[in-house]
């Protein structure tokens, strides 16, 4: 089956559900223009998970796609925690600031979360995808026997396998090129690191579902090419971040319009997990050579969110997350359904 039977929609186009970026606003108005919108619900609980799906209902009828985090739980480990506030105590007082007291897990993992299974079963969005891994079989098979359409990113073609065996519909084949968190099953084996084409051809190569670019791609010239490697679809997450529709701040897309955007590097000293993003002070001054180990992610996420809280309180915008992939210079700045359309009249 096609991917756009498959998804129930008109373009071979799927807007990346960014956690933080990503709005029942933004979702809605993708697939009111015939692509597939998506909302980032893994840093929510079931409830603010609900709420959002409620609000994106509201703003249209058509597929959407909501998104689930599937890394492995968080392990705490005081010790280690404590030596990385400790390593970043003098930036903290750059602005007058202590490190907090503890980090914690800011929120939960799929895996973790039966009450967030439910809530689809519940709900029954069209779509549903899984990032980092994949949830328990029987909770695949439930949502599959709900009707729900199922998605889960590759990094490698041994992950592809795995999403393949599970009986999910359609791989996301995430190249290295791609902005945000890389969805890497195991990070603790390494990054495979493999561009967006070399993985869309290899995955499409031996594999029986439909594959959905995703990495770099910015614009029509970019879809087509990745189709061309056998890709049924792209998914584009920085190519939506300067939306009217997406919750980015000024700062954000004023960066994506400097030379800052021609800058992306791929950290975990961030989140606990490797994502790429525009090289500020959380990649330079976090990302040392004498860092300690780092915490489990996300308590890692914890830490840097009050070092940007702190600096941000005396007017400092040098530690703000701005995630974004390697084509974040070809971003362009208009609506979404706007955007829709120029990228299918460029296909």
């Amino acid at each position: 089956m096609s991917i756009t039977r498959l998804l129930g929609i008109e373009h071979p186009i799927i807007q990346a559900p960014m956690v933080g970026v990503s709005t029942p606003a933004l979702a809605a108005a993708v697939s009111n223009a015939g692509a597939l919108g998506s909302i980032g619900i893994g840093a929510s609980t079931p409830a603010q998970a609900r709420a959002m799906l409620a609000q994106t209902r509201e703003l249209t009828s058509r597929p959407f796609n909501v998104n689930l985090f599937c890394h492995r739980p968080a392990v705490a480990d005081a010790q280690r925690e404590a030596a990385w506030l400790e390593h970043l105590r003098p930036l903290f007082a750059e602005f007058d600031a202590e490190p907090p007291a503890a980090i914690r897990e800011i929120y939960k993992s799929f895996l973790d979360d039966p009450e967030m299974a439910q809530m689809l079963l519940d709900e029954r969005p069209a779509v549903v995808s899984f990032h980092f891994g994949l949830p328990p079989q029987d909770w695949i098979d439930a949502l599959k026997g709900a009707g729900i359409r199922l998605l889960a990113s590759a990094t490698t073609l041994e992950e592809a396998r795995l999403v393949e065996a599970a009986g999910v519909d359609a791989i996301v084949a995430q190249g290295i090129e791609a902005g945000g968190h890389r969805g890497v099953f195991e990070p603790e084996k390494g990054d495979a690191g493999i561009g967006t084409l070399a993985l869309v051809r290899l995955i499409a190569r031996s594999s029986r579902l439909p594959v959905i670019a995703a990495g770099g791609i910015m614009d029509g010239q970019g879809i087509k090419a990745a189709m061309a490697l056998g890709a049924q679809a792209a998914q584009l997450g920085t190519a939506f971040v300067p939306c009217p529709e997406s919750a980015a701040n000024t700062a954000y897309r004023a960066a994506l319009k400097s030379e800052r955007a021609h800058q992306t590097r791929i950290t975990a000293a961030i989140s606990g997990r490797p994502a790429r993003g525009m090289v500020n002070r959380l990649w330079s001054d976090l990302d040392t050579p004498d860092a300690p180990a780092l915490p489990d992610y996300p308590n890692t996420y914890d830490a840097a969110k009050a070092l940007h809280a702190a600096a941000s309180a005396k007017g400092c915008n040098d530690f703000a997350v701005q995630w974004a992939g390697q084509g974040a210079p070809l971003a362009r700045e208009m609506p979404a359904a706007e955007l829709v359309k120029v990228l299918v009249d460029e296909m």
